[in-house]
């Protein structure tokens, strides 16, 4: 995974599931991935 798409991962994360930074930049590149996906997922659902 490149820097710059975690970092626009980790941000997504931090303002629609309210995690912390400092959660999350000590999480593996593969958890953050898992923790978007599902994060995304049910951001989809709720805004259809």
């Amino acid at each position: 995974m490149k820097r710059e798409e975690r970092k626009n991962m980790i941000e997504f994360i931090e303002k629609t599931k309210g995690m912390g930074r400092e959660q999350l930049v000590f999480m593996t590149d593969e958890e953050v991935e898992h923790i978007y996906n599902v994060t995304y997922f049910m951001h989809e659902e709720i805004a259809e």
